[in-house]
């Protein structure tokens, strides 16, 4: 019998609670599950489960195996598929979230440039501003924006968003252009409320932080739609750079308060910690990590 085979059984079964449970997961017989296991308590000579009519439930060494089986299987997984890999390149499927705005403007872009010289993966990506928890949902890599707080995820910081203070020409003939970060109390401002503190704007200058409280008729939880709303003359909007694609260039929009900068925002590959990372997703966070630098969105 297939030790790794047990350890799967073995894993599945302490996962769902059950023989069938586990047999599903696997896709084998009830049977061959219960099989599997009790081989592998005869190997080790110890009882891994303790079972009633509906349910088993751990002894105290199976929790002990099962602390560091799930780990192990992860890293021969990881061994056999870069034994493959490093023959025929990278195959399968890769999971990724990403918030909307950037996703759409950035990230889909970045991974049509990294498929170009990988053919064998396929992308399934997943667009929303809420974080994905990437355990139940199945999530190979997440990108993401402000700072994560969860101890179950391990980062790759790829750089730092920028924001920009804008306004279209025809608001600026109509209102006036602010002169410090102050005199934006007087303005209708474009509020994007996907931002950590979405009416508290900071700014820099000569070392020294300045952060106001602004209002306005327009809350969007949109970066490019509040781009969009300053394009139309609506107000005065602080968005990350990335969302302004071309209009400073072209004009649309202006750039406001010289001398003073905006707060910059980390950007972020994620992903699950205590699993080995597969082959092919360190590739693609690492030619994130440079195409990120070259794209212009920072």
């Amino acid at each position: 019998m297939d030790v790794l085979d047990e350890l799967r059984a073995f894993v599945a079964t302490a996962q769902t609670g059950s023989f069938t449970g586990a047999a599903d997961q696997l896709g084998v017989s009830n049977r061959l599950t219960s099989k599997y296991v009790a081989e592998l308590e005869a190997r080790l000579g110890v009882r891994l489960f303790q079972r009633t009519t509906r349910r088993v439930g751990l002894t105290p060494a199976g929790h002990d195996l099962l602390a560091r089986a799930p780990a192990l299987l992860d890293e021969v997984d990881a061994l056999l598929a870069e034994v493959a890999e490093g023959s025929r390149g990278f195959t399968g499927v890769i999971r990724i979230s990403a918030p909307v705005t950037f996703g759409e403007i950035y990230v889909g872009g970045m991974l049509g440039r990294f498929a170009q010289a990988n053919p064998g993966l396929s992308f399934d990506l997943r667009l929303n501003d809420r974080y994905a928890d990437l355990a139940s949902e199945g999530i190979d890599l997440a990108f993401r924006i402000g700072r994560s707080e969860m101890l179950s995820l391990k980062e790759r910081k790829l750089g730092a968003l920028s924001s920009a203070l804008v306004a279209s020409p025809d608001y600026l003939a109509a209102h006036g252009a602010p002169r410090t970060p102050e005199d934006l109390a007087a303005h209708g401002c474009i509020v994007d409320t996907n931002r950590r503190n979405p009416r508290r704007w900071v700014f820099h200058a000569e070392g020294r932080e300045q952060a106001v409280t602004v209002q306005g008729r327009f809350h969007v939880n949109s970066a490019s739609a509040a781009s969009t709303l300053a394009e139309a003359g609506r107000g005065i909007a602080y968005v990350p750079r990335f969302a302004l694609g071309d209009r400073l260039e072209t004009g649309a929009l202006v750039p406001l308060l010289a001398g003073h900068t905006g707060d910059s925002t980390p950007i972020s590959a994620v992903y699950l910690e205590g699993r080995a990372l597969p082959r092919k997703i360190r590739a693609l966070i690492e030619f994130a990590a440079e195409d990120i630098r070259h794209a212009g969105v920072l």
